[in-house]
């Protein structure tokens, strides 16, 4: 089978100033990519331009950028419109074309082109904040309603399917997470003392309220825990002074940005990755932790914080402190255990497998 993956955003970036990173192999859609073709099937991705890394890559399958139009309005970011996708979905004679979410140029110049080969893959479960959300209801109540009313639509979470189930009647009842690659993801169930965090140093990440929560568990039941921060942004320098402040700065290790190489045995010997997240679809963090066998603390706002609660993953507190990281290190095998069990459901093996089902039937 011929398929194309359409994905112009290939890591977040919070500003319209996108900085190219050195490679896309750390990035789910990659992955996704990737296991397309251990199944047997010919792959190509299309990736926006402006996400193009500033290394020469090679890649086992083809990748194609497409250039970003318009980018005062369509902001390559959130908002990305690469007009060459209808030529290239319409002459590839693809057999499966999956497109990221329905608020989206690309997708429903994709739908126009083949609307029997295409499957928009959905992630958003509200209406996007740009311009006070009045181009997503716009788009929403009129592009989806009526120019993609008989798309097949396949949401990336269950309130993402309900959001969706609105406005595209063709929304499929199934749902396909994110998937990792279980041959990158080594599971651990031996764990050391300490914590992990993986972010983006921003302010909607809330940070702070980490180091705080950490603060009081370390002052409360275990003096000698420690919390690894790993990630890059502009609150670098005050979370750094904070966690002086709070007298835990031998306890935390700021490592900066790690690659996956480097982040992945860190990761899978943690008690937990901590997540206090106010705004945030699905996170990919969170399903990489539970793949490496380490539980979850999170707040109830990531969309897989449901998958979290549902399987025993984790623990999920709308504002949780230091008492859910006494109960995640002190019933620790038992949730370790329940990531070991639940893990496989998350291959990126499955989730190309769960889309070639959808085509097929």
């Amino acid at each position: 089978m011929r398929i194309l993956v359409i994905n112009p955003i290939l890591y977040t970036s919070e500003t319209r100033r996108i900085q190219r990173e050195t490679s896309i192999k750390d990035t789910m859609i990659y992955d996704l990519c990737l296991a397309f073709r251990k199944l047997g099937h010919q792959v190509t991705l299309l990736g926006g331009e402006p996400f193009r890394p500033r290394d020469e890559e090679t890649y086992p399958f083809p990748v194609l950028w497409g250039r970003c139009v318009g980018q005062k309005l369509f902001m390559p970011h959130c908002l990305p419109f690469m007009p060459a996708t209808y030529t290239l979905v319409k002459k590839g004679k693809y057999d499966l074309v999956i497109s990221s979410e329905v608020f989206s140029v690309n997708s429903l110049l994709a739908y126009w082109a083949a609307p029997q080969k295409t499957v928009i893959w959905h992630e958003l479960a509200k209406h996007n904040a740009i311009l006070h959300r009045i181009p997503s209801k716009v788009w929403y109540n009129v592009a989806a309603r009526f120019l993609m009313r008989r798309a097949k639509v396949v949401a990336r979470s269950a309130q993402a399917r309900e959001f969706i189930g609105r406005y595209c009647k063709n929304t499929q009842e199934r749902v396909i997470g994110h998937g990792v690659n279980l041959d990158k993801f080594q599971a651990g169930v031996e764990k050391e003392n300490y914590f992990v965090v993986c972010s983006q140093l921003i302010s909607r990440k809330r940070i702070d309220g980490i180091l705080e929560a950490f603060a009081a568990y370390v002052q409360k039941y275990d003096n000698t825990s420690r919390l690894w921060v790993i990630g890059e942004g502009e609150l670098d320098r005050d979370l750094k002074k904070l966690a002086d402040a709070l007298h835990i700065a031998d306890h935390v290790v700021f490592t900066g940005k790690m690659r996956h190489d480097d982040l992945l045995p860190v990761l899978a010997k943690a008690k937990a990755l901590l997540v206090n997240t106010r705004k945030d679809n699905n996170m990919v963090s969170i399903a990489e932790s539970v793949a490496v066998a380490t539980p979850v603390v999170t707040t109830d706002v990531p969309l897989n914080a449901a998958e979290i609660q549902k399987y025993g993953l984790g623990i999920v507190e709308k504002a949780w402190t230091q008492e859910e990281l006494k109960k995640i290190t002190r019933d620790n095998a038992v949730y370790v255990q329940n990531c070991m069990n639940y893990r496989e459901r998350l291959s990126t093996m499955a989730t190309a497998a769960q889309f070639l089902e959808i085509m097929r039937g």
